[in-house]
């Protein structure tokens, strides 16, 4: 497929953003989906611009999970069931995309983010400290069970996962802002990669525009992590509002 340099252009900076808001608070799908729409032909399988876009987004999450699970905010083993969670939840949603369309949950997505930005403005101090609402036990079976189908919606259709993610972490399970953050990216990441291998296995990828996307997107994600660690919950919190409020 042939893409104009420009265009190439702007989708790599549409990504580059995508990915610093998302290690953030999410929503980066939010960004390069209807980018890769406006910037690809008219005529492209939505499948096609699905797993297009996992193959960049793998990128950025697997930055932005590094660098939070290196910074410690979260020990790394508790993250290993969600994540796998996460990956048996986006191998099934992936097969839904193929069967349905997802666009039938744009609906339903616009009322999750009102009732987010809703619940977040009326409870100024949720999300700004780390005070756990279950015990240790169900707050593993909680983690799962949210990676799970958390993980099926981004195999599915994708967009918002991170930030639907943070705030379920945040108002379900009690974390702080940035904690939730961290978990999120880890999920995130591996719903996004259990997906990207199956629509590159199926061929529903454009690697012309997927490559460097995708450089554009790991590049984003890091340093989208790192200020998110050095600004701390109350920033993160700040932008959380801003950007689920711009994507309503």
């Amino acid at each position: 497929m042939e893409i104009s340099f420009w265009v190439l252009g702007l989708l790599c900076l549409a990504s580059f953003a995508a990915a610093f808001f998302d290690a953030v608070v999410g929503g980066g799908g939010l960004i390069t989906i209807p980018a890769l729409m406006a910037g690809l032909p008219f005529s492209t399988p939505l499948p096609t611009i699905l797993g297009t876009n996992k193959v960049l987004a793998g990128t950025g999450t697997t930055m932005a999970a590094l660098k939070f699970i290196r910074s410690q905010i979260i020990p790394w083993q508790s993250m290993v069931a969600p994540i796998l969670f996460a990956m048996m939840g986006a191998t099934l949603g992936v097969q839904l995309a193929y069967k349905l369309d997802p666009q039938l949950l744009r609906p339903i997505i616009l009322v999750l983010l009102i009732s987010m930005l809703i619940f977040t403005m009326a409870k100024p101090s949720a999300g700004k400290h780390h005070e756990p609402k279950l015990s240790a036990t169900r707050e593993k079976i909680a983690t799962n069970f949210i990676a799970f189908i958390m993980g099926g919606y981004d195999g599915f259709f994708g967009p918002g996962t991170g930030s639907l993610l943070i705030f379920l972490f945040v108002a379900v399970l009690g974390f702080d802002f940035l904690r939730s953050s961290a978990m999120a990216k880890s999920v995130n990441w591996a719903s996004n990669i259990a997906s990207l291998v199956i629509f590159v296995s199926r061929g529903s990828w454009i690697w012309q525009v997927a490559l460097p996307m995708a450089v554009a997107n790991g590049i984003g994600g890091w340093v989208g992590a790192r200020f998110a660690i050095q600004q701390g919950s109350a920033w993160v919190r700040k932008v959380f509002i801003i950007v689920v409020a711009s994507l309503v």
